[in-house]
C-alpha cells in the first residue's frame, strides 16, 4: 500500500472539531486506491495541506494501525516527504497518540559518533543492532516535538545508557533505502562522553564496543559509516579543544 496513488474524498476538513473537542489539524476522508487490479477504500488523512479541501490526489506515505486493528492511510503530495514525527503532529486532535502505530514510507533518524579519551587514547563507540547484526552508530527515530540534537541524545542514552555532549560544528547526513522501499535519512552528530560504562537496551541492541579509530573503521559494515567516522576523526584532530572541554 505504501507509495500507491490514492484519491481522497474529504469528509472532515481541516479546522473541524475532532477528538476531545480539539480542532482538527488535518483533512480526513475516504481514500480510493488500486492494488493488483482491485479497488480498495480506506479512511485517509492528508498531510501537508493546512486549509480545508474537498478532494485530494496524492500517494500513501504511511499506514496507521489502531489498537483495535482498524487501519487508516496517510496521504501526501507527490513531492512531499513526512516522517513519523511529522505525521504525529498532524494527527494531534484526530487520533490518540498512544493508540496507534505507523508504518511509514519515510523514516528520519538522528544519532551520534560518540567518543571518549582514556589513558591518552581516543576511542569510538559502536553498537550492533539486533535487527541487522551489523556494527554502526547509536541512532533512532525522531519523536514528536523533538529537534535533531534532542533525538540524538535520547537515542544514545536509551541504547547505551551514556550521557553525551554534542560537539558544535560537526553534522553529517546520509540517506538510503531499506528493502528497496523505505526511504531513510540519518543525521549524525559528533559527541563526547566522560563515561565508558554502557548499559545496552536489550530489546534492540545486541552488543556495543569501544574501539580506536583503526579498529572502528574496519568493524563498520557500511562504507558511508566509514566515511563519517573518517570525517569525525579528522575533525577531532583539527579541533583538539574538543578533548579538553567539560
Amino acid at each position: 500500500m505504501l507509495n500507491f496513488p490514492i484519491k481522497v474524498r474529504v469528509t472532515a476538513p481541516c479546522g473541524a472539531v475532532g477528538r476531545d473537542n480539539a480542532i482538527r489539524k488535518i483533512n480526513f476522508g475516504i481514500g480510493t486506491y488500486t492494488s493488483s487490479g482491485v479497488t480498495h477504500k480506506i479512511d485517509t488523512y492528508i498531510c501537508g495541506i493546512t486549509h480545508p479541501v474537498s478532494k485530494f490526489d496524492g500517494r500513501i506515505i504511511a499506514v496507521l494501525t489502531r489498537k483495535d486493528g482498524t487501519k487508516a492511510a496517510v496521504a501526501a503530495g507527490k513531492n512531499q516527504r513526512f516522517a513519523r514525527a511529522d505525521i504525529a503532529v498532524f494527527l494531534d486532535g484526530s487520533e490518540d497518540s498512544n493508540g496507534y502505530t505507523l508504518d511509514c514510507l519515510y523514516e528520519r533518524s538522528c544519532g551520534a559518533v560518540v567518543f571518549n579519551k582514556k589513558d591518552g587514547l581516543i576511542r569510538f563507540l559502536l553498537i550492533k543492532n539486533k535487527r541487522s547484526s551489523r556494527w554502526g552508530f547509536p541512532k533512532g527515530h525522531m519523536e514528536k516535538g523533538e529537534d535533531e540534537e534532542t533525538t540524538a541524545k535520547r537515542e544514545v542514552r536509551e541504547e547505551t545508557g551514556l550521557k553525551i555532549r554534542i560537539i558544535p560544528g560537526f553534522e553529517k547526513h546520509s540517506s538510503y533505502r531499506i528493502g528497496g522501499r523505505i526511504e531513510k535519512s540519518v543525521v549524525l552528530f559528533l559527541a563526547s562522553t566522560n563515561d565508558d560504562r554502557t548499559v545496552i537496551q536489550p530489546e534492540e541492541i545486541e552488543d556495543c564496543i569501544w574501539l580506536d579509530y583503526e579498529q572502528a573503521y574496519v568493524n563498520l559494515n557500511y562504507e558511508n559509516d566509514r566515511m563519517i567516522l573518517k570525517n569525525a576523526n579528522r575533525f577531532i584532530i583539527e579541533h583538539p579543544e574538543v578533548l579538553t572541554d567539560d
